[in-house]
C-alpha cells in the first residue's frame, strides 16, 4: 500500500510538472515572433474558432506552427475575444501583439482618393478598385444611382458636380454606395451654405447653376488666388449676355471623342455643352469641383475681365477687350513654339 501512494504521489507530481511545463511553455509561446510583411492585412470571419484562426496564421505565413494557439487560447480567455474583421498588422510583432489587435475590434482604415475636377465615370473607375469595398452599384446606371444618393428629384438626373472631392477613408466590407452618400451629403451641404451667402446680384437663378458654373472653374484653373478672377470673366460675360466660350464644356460635351485635340470643327459643333455654339450655361456640372470653386463663384473678384488664355507658367494672362486678348494670344503662341522648338 505504501509503494502504492509513493506510485500515486510520484504520477501526481510527474503531472503537475508536466502541467507547469506546459502553462510555462504557453505562456512564452505566446511571445513567439510572427512574419508580418509590409502593409499585410488579416481577415478573421466571424466565428472563427481557435483550431481555425491557427490554421489561418499558418496558411497566411504568420507563424509556422501555431499548434499551441487553441491550447493558448483556452488556457487564457482574455486573450480569446477576438472580432471578425480585416486587421493591419502594421506594428505586430509577436502573437500576444496580433491577438491584442484581434481583440481590440479596430479594422484597418482604408482610403480612396477622388480628385477635383474629375467626372463621375473617373470616380466610377477609382471606385471599382478601392480594395476591400462591396460593390453594389457595377450593374446600376447613372440614374439609379442618382436616385439612390437621393439627389434631387427635379434636376437632371447626372451626378456630375454632386461629389465633393477628397480622399475617403473606410473599413473592410463598407459599401460603394455608403461612401458616394458621404460625398454626396457633404457636397450638398457644402453648396447649401455656400449659396445662402452669395454676394448679392449674381447672374445666377439658383444653386444648381453655382454648381455648374463652379465645375467649369475648377476645370479652367487649378489655381486657387486666381479663380476669382476667372470667375469674374464668366459672371462678367454672362451679364453681357455673352457665350461663354470655355474649351472644358466642348471636351465634356464631345465625350469619348476627345483626344485631347479640340478643332475648329469641334468649337462650331452643337452639342448641349458647348459653350461657343449655345447660350448661357450648359445643363449640368462638367466636373467634381471644390469648395474653392465654389466660394470663387459665390465671391468672384470684381472685375472688368471678359477673356482669359494660358501664360505658359501654369496661369492665365486676363483682358478687357478682344484686342487685349488677341494679343495675350499671340504672345502664348510665340511662347508655345519656343518650348516645341527648344530655343
Amino acid at each position: 500500500m505504501k509503494k502504492f501512494f509513493l506510485f500515486l504521489l510520484f504520477l501526481l507530481l510527474l503531472i503537475g510538472g508536466a502541467a507547469l511545463w506546459g502553462y510555462q511553455h504557453l505562456t512564452q509561446w505566446v511571445q513567439h515572433p510572427v512574419n508580418v510583411q509590409a502593409e499585410q492585412l488579416l481577415t478573421v470571419e466571424r466565428g472563427t474558432t481557435g483550431a481555425k484562426l491557427a490554421k489561418l496564421l499558418e496558411q497566411e505565413k504568420l507563424v509556422d506552427d501555431a499548434t499551441y494557439l487553441p491550447w493558448l487560447l483556452k488556457l487564457k480567455p482574455e486573450l480569446n475575444k477576438i472580432k471578425a474583421g480585416t486587421y493591419s498588422l502594421e506594428g505586430v510583432k509577436t502573437v500576444a501583439d496580433l491577438l491584442q489587435r484581434l481583440n481590440s475590434g479596430k479594422e484597418v482604415q482604408l482610403n480612396v482618393r477622388f480628385l477635383e475636377g474629375d467626372t463621375f465615370k473617373t470616380w466610377r473607375k477609382t471606385l471599382a478598385k478601392a480594395p476591400y469595398l462591396q460593390q453594389t452599384l457595377a450593374d446600376k446606371t447613372e440614374e439609379e444611382i442618382y436616385q439612390l444618393l437621393d439627389l434631387p428629384a427635379d434636376l437632371p438626373h447626372k451626378i456630375e458636380g454632386w461629389l465633393y472631392p477628397d480622399t475617403y477613408s473606410y473599413t473592410p466590407k463598407s459599401s460603394d454606395l455608403a461612401l458616394l452618400k458621404r460625398a454626396a451629403e457633404r457636397m450638398k451641404a457644402l453648396l447649401e451654405k455656400t449659396w445662402a451667402a452669395r454676394d448679392a446680384n449674381l447672374p445666377l437663378k439658383n444653386a444648381y447653376e453655382m454648381l455648374i458654373l463652379a465645375s467649369i472653374v475648377e476645370r479652367e484653373t487649378a489655381l486657387n488666388d486666381e479663380r476669382g478672377k476667372v470667375a469674374s470673366v464668366f459672371i462678367n460675360r454672362l451679364n453681357k449676355k455673352m457665350k461663354l466660350q470655355t474649351d472644358p464644356t466642348v471636351i465634356y460635351g464631345m465625350g469619348e471623342r476627345y483626344n485631347g485635340n479640340i478643332r475648329r470643327k469641334d468649337l462650331e459643333e452643337a452639342t448641349p455643352y458647348n459653350t461657343y455654339v449655345i447660350d448661357g450655361l450648359p445643363p449640368t456640372p462638367i466636373a467634381m469641383p471644390t469648395e474653392s470653386a465654389l466660394q470663387a463663384v459665390a465671391h468672384p473678384e470684381k472685375t472688368e475681365f471678359l477673356y482669359f488664355v494660358a501664360d505658359g507658367t501654369g496661369g492665365h494672362k486676363f483682358s478687357k477687350n478682344l484686342q487685349q486678348h488677341n494679343q495675350a494670344v499671340q504672345e502664348y503662341l510665340r511662347w508655345y513654339r519656343q518650348q516645341k522648338s527648344g530655343k
